[in-house]
């Protein structure tokens, strides 16, 4: 599953061009359509230039996030 962490996003909408699926939707403000997301995809994280999109996971039931920016 994707997050797009909302203090780190400067909102020049990098995301919404670079998906190939539309999951990133311009219509509301950054929406995250995650039915259309292709797992393992990860062009919209490469492309956000403040890493305000990461992937977070599940592992033996418990949500595994990234570790946070010092």
């Amino acid at each position: 599953m994707l997050i797009r962490h909302p203090n780190r996003c400067t909102h020049n909408a990098v995301c919404i061009p670079v998906c190939p699926t539309g999951a990133w939707q311009a219509t509301k403000p950054f929406g995250f359509e995650s039915t259309k997301c292709l797992e393992g995809c990860t062009i919209c994280i490469q492309a956000c230039p403040s890493g305000a999109i990461y992937a977070v996971y599940r592992k033996a039931g418990t949500v595994v996030e990234p570790r946070k920016a010092s």
